[in-house]
């Protein structure tokens, strides 16, 4: 289970976008990464194709950042958050904010 998930709003920590937020579009497991919605930002020169019909240019798309420089977004709080986990009475396993306990994803 991880702790950062798609779809999670998060908190740019460190580097140049610091301060930034914005929802998580994918997480990169085997390179512990993730690309996080117009953070990051890097512009890529594309040649285009006549063949396909794609024009070609500049072409700005979010770059992977490391999953330690972000930290999830706490609405109630209004500030960024760590996580924990615990279960449930249920028996299921859920993620929880640390600074007031309150459950991430009902």
């Amino acid at each position: 289970m991880d702790k950062i998930r798609k779809g999670d709003e998060v908190v740019v920590l460190t580097g140049r976008n610091v301060g930034k937020r914005g929802v998580v579009l994918s997480v990169l497991k085997d390179r512990n990464k993730v690309v996080v919605e117009n953070i990051n930002m890097a512009k890529r020169h594309t040649r285009g194709n006549p063949m396909q019909g794609t024009p070609g240019g500049i072409v700005e798309k979010e770059m992977p950042m490391d999953i330690s420089n972000v930290a999830i977004w706490n609405p109630v709080t209004s500030k960024p958050d760590r996580i924990g986990y615990k279960l449930l009475e249920d028996g299921r396993k859920v993620r929880y904010f640390k600074s007031n306990k309150e459950v991430v994803d009902v």
